[in-house]
């Protein structure tokens, strides 16, 4: 029976990320998520008790390898333009092979106004940023990156260019690989910051 019910629970969360992915984050109820994963309403109160519990599950599915990716970055031996690109990398995969969870980056907004979810989405984005940063940093004290941009300019940039692809392939057909056409900017940007022995 605990088997049944661990199924039935991620196949609930894998229907709202659908459901959020297609219709938006306004359409997430009981009824369109019963409807959606063709598993009654009372069984879904029984397994989350109400879709504030169903939308924290979904966000914890979200930023759920988050923690690997950062140690794995952080515990590599090498410099820290290839840790950056790393973690694009890490991310990118993510996003190509999984891409109805970005619809949780197109709803940070709504997220972070809804209280069941405010602190792990905030936690999220402040956790990648700080890892982000403390590579930046890095590079800037090893002498890797040059110091065109301060650490949270360049931060800042390198997020929303990952952002805005996501966003941008949710209204445009695009020839490239949302992966091949990140890891392409990153590394474009890379060269133009990257300090030249």
């Amino acid at each position: 029976m605990e088997e049944n019910n661990i199924s039935q629970r991620d196949y609930i969360i894998v229907s709202a990320i659908e459901l959020i992915s297609d219709s938006g984050l306004s359409a997430l109820s009981m009824k369109h998520l019963s409807y959606r994963s063709n598993i009654s309403e009372a069984m879904i109160y029984k397994l989350f008790g109400g879709i504030g519990e169903v939308l924290v599950a979904v966000v914890e599915t979200f930023v759920k390898f988050d923690k690997s990716i950062r140690q794995t970055v952080l515990s590599k031996d090498a410099s820290s333009i290839s840790k950056i690109k790393d973690f694009f990398n890490a991310y990118a995969t993510y996003y190509e092979n999984y891409k109805e969870i970005t619809a949780v980056i197109l709803n940070y907004e709504e997220l972070l106004h809804n209280a069941d979810t405010r602190e792990l989405v905030t936690n999220c984005i402040q956790d990648r940023d700080e890892v982000l940063r403390q590579l930046i940093k890095e590079g800037l004290e090893r002498n890797e990156i040059k110091d065109i941009f301060t650490t949270e300019e360049l931060s800042d940039i390198l997020i929303s260019v990952m952002n805005g692809m996501i966003l941008s392939r949710r209204v445009i057909q695009h020839e490239k690989s949302l992966k091949d056409e990140m890891l392409e900017t990153v590394e474009k940007l890379m060269k133009l910051i990257a300090v030249v022995p």
